[in-house]
């Protein structure tokens, strides 16, 4: 039994657009887009609202403790 109750359709055209939107908003941003981008994915996939700037505070800071995990070089380099 499948775990979803959405047709393997419905869900490639959802995520499809969710694609689509996610690159014309990375092509909207100018200066620090990547980091932009990255804070702005962190917001919307955070569990609940984000409701102050501690909270956004909070959020960059693990945003960028994952760049800097995924920036440093791999092992037996």
């Amino acid at each position: 039994m499948r775990g979803s109750l959405l047709s393997d359709a419905v869900r490639r055209e959802a995520f499809a657009e969710a694609s689509r939107f996610r690159g014309e908003f990375y092509e909207c941003l100018t200066a620090r887009r990547d980091e932009l981008f990255e804070l702005v994915d962190a917001m919307l996939c955070a569990d609940g609202a984000v409701k102050s700037s501690a909270d956004s505070s909070s959020i960059a800071k693990q945003v960028h403790e994952r760049s800097a995990v995924r920036r440093s070089p791999s092992p037996g380099r």
